[in-house]
């Protein structure tokens, strides 16, 4: 039996030399299971390298300079959703790590961890494991049932938004499926976004799948009814 092909990681950081050293010792340390097939200092580019390379698994520094290691994890999640995403993160990027967990990132890293100290969780997630610190999970689990409150909290017509916003439709959709006007629709998607503590699309749609609200919701399909 031939020997499977090694998982190929695209490298997402501001620092050359690491991503350099990566590469240079991941085969080796791995016994020819992992390699890195490409990387990027830039986080503008971070989608583009990963779509262009197809790999399995994206590392990408919190730490980028703008717009961000969350922008990359973000960008790369919507262009290439079948591909894993860490973030590496610092002691001090406790709450980025957190908003990296909740846009979609499988992972999360220590930046200062020895490379043959990543090859294990690295190649846990390939197997559809998450790894995340211990302190990103105990606020994930209260989290959860903050969500679930909140979703309890709103109104019909509210929940129907939020699943919309969560699946991907565009202005013009949601305007059409509420019989508003795209005018109406901004107002009503920043009032929600306000009410539910969050920033951005990305961020309410995590929430909206920590809260049960698209349980019912087929990928790419309808939102069901509202409950």
């Amino acid at each position: 039996m031939g020997q499977s092909r090694p998982v190929r990681i695209v490298v997402v950081d501001p620092q050359p030399l690491f991503s350099r050293g990566l590469a240079m010792l991941l085969p080796s340390l791995s016994g020819g299971r992992a390699e890195v097939v490409a990387t990027t200092c830039s986080a503008a580019d971070a989608a583009t390298t990963v779509r262009r390379y197809h790999p399995e698994l994206a590392l990408v520094d919190l730490g980028l300079p703008a717009p961000g290691g969350l922008r990359a994890i973000a960008a790369i999640r919507r262009t290439e959703p079948g591909v894993a995403v860490i973030a590496m993160a610092g002691e001090e990027d406790r709450g980025p790590a957190l908003r990296a967990v909740h846009i979609g990132a499988r992972g999360v890293l220590s930046k200062t961890a020895e490379p043959e100290n990543l090859l294990t969780p690295l190649l846990a997630l390939v197997e559809g494991w998450a790894v995340v610190p211990g302190h990103v999970l105990e606020h994930l689990a209260a989290t959860g049932g903050t969500a679930r409150r909140l979703r309890d909290q709103l109104g019909d017509e509210e929940r129907r938004l939020w699943r919309l916003l969560s699946t991907g439709r565009t202005l013009a959709q949601i305007a059409v499926e509420m019989h508003v006007s795209e005018r109406t629709v901004k107002r009503l998607i920043a009032a929600l976004l306000r009410r539910l503590g969050v920033t951005s699309r990305t961020e309410a749609a995590a929430l909206a799948g920590q809260s049960g609200l698209l349980d019912g919701v087929v990928p790419g399909g309808r939102p069901t009814a509202a409950g």
